[in-house]
């Protein structure tokens, strides 16, 4: 009997003490995380995850009010949109405002009336969206900025910002200029053409570009009235910069898209130049007509500006439905492209 006790002590021992060696274990791993604050880090790990291409467990009603058809870049974007909205199963609600922010607010207030279940909104301009997101948070309806920003001052009344870092776009087209010319004497004479007044991506650009030009050169041309990011008046304007004298042409041209890289081309050959030999042109955007045009010659270097956001909306607004929490900017990589790289990437452009 004494046996048979002290075995039965000695089993108590051991489990016990197992059991304690169980507990320290457990308490030395990290706690997982709570699925309300997961985040995903990049669109690219989105777009790789296995729920990227299964539909809403719920029916779920996206608006968009989208800025425009000004380029073959907000068509593609447009296109991708739709695209992606219809292999999610998710219904979309287009809109297009012509280019007014006025149409815009009438769209998020349409939206607001039907009761959709979130709002996205490409802005034409960054200032005055303050009030409109303010409506949009009263209803209860969550807000995501596509591709360009705003600047409101409660950050809270939108949930997150997809698209590229056009500031980065800038300092790329910067560096391409100063690497070209690095061994050219004197001042380097550069022209600007800028998109929308107001609007993002012509603000940031023209940021970037600035920070990484030296004393070496200096913008000469740059319009008082904006080219709209249109063909057309990118001709207009390039036109006006080559009033001048020979000698005080300009030597580069930075286009903050490249259909106004397109109007620019334009007017050189009118004036009896070479795009791409008397003027080094540098553009933004990275459509096939632009890369055949790099191809060509005509344009010395392309920064890419991807416009196929379409699945990045629909799974941040599946993720945000889901009750999750995303980042609060989003940025696809983007490259910039050569004579050397065009022909090769032309096969892979979707715009």
């Amino acid at each position: 009997m004494k046996t048979n006790a002290i075995w039965l002590c000695v089993l108590l021992l051991i489990l016990l003490c197992l059991s304690g060696c169980t507990l320290v274990e457990s308490e030395s791993k990290p706690l997982p995380v709570p699925s309300n604050v997961e985040s995903l880090p990049s669109l690219e790990e989105w777009m790789q995850s296995a729920e990227y291409n299964l539909p809403s467990k719920e029916p779920i009603i996206l608006g968009f009010s989208q800025l425009g058809t000004e380029s073959a870049w907000r068509i593609a974007n447009s296109t991708s949109i739709q695209d992606a909205a219809k292999e999610s199963g998710i219904t979309l609600i287009i809109k297009n405002a012509e280019q007014s922010q006025t149409k815009q607010f009438e769209a998020v207030r349409s939206f607001i009336k039907q009761k959709v279940d979130v709002i996205a909104i490409a802005p034409v301009v960054e200032s005055g969206w303050d009030d409109i997101l303010q409506e949009a948070k009263q209803a209860g309806i969550p807000v995501i900025i596509v591709d360009r920003s705003v600047d409101a001052k409660d950050t809270s009344l939108f949930v997150t910002t997809i698209g590229s870092d056009f500031y980065e776009e800038g300092v790329k087209a910067g560096k391409y200029i100063q690497d070209r010319l690095r061994n050219m004497p004197g001042t380097i004479r550069i022209a600007e053409l800028q998109g929308t007044s107001g609007s993002t991506p012509s603000i940031q650009r023209g940021e970037g570009f600035r920070s990484i030009l030296g004393d070496k050169a200096q913008i000469l041309f740059s319009q008082s009235a904006p080219a709209d990011f249109t063909e057309n008046k990118g001709r207009q304007v390039m036109e006006g910069f080559l009033q001048v004298r020979e000698e005080e042409r300009p030597q580069v041209l930075f286009a903050h898209n490249d259909e106004m890289a397109f109007g620019a081309i334009q007017a050189i050959q009118d004036a009896g130049l070479k795009p791409g030999e008397d003027i080094i042109i540098v553009s933004v955007d990275g459509s096939r007509k632009a890369l055949q045009s790099l191809a060509d010659g005509q344009i010395n270097a392309v920064v890419e500006c991807n416009p196929l956001l379409g699945p990045q909306l629909m799974q941040a607004t599946k993720e945000i439905m889901a009750g999750r929490t995303l980042p609060k900017r989003m940025v696809p990589r983007e490259d910039i492209f050569t004579q050397e790289s065009a022909k090769r990437e032309m096969l892979n452009r979707k715009f």
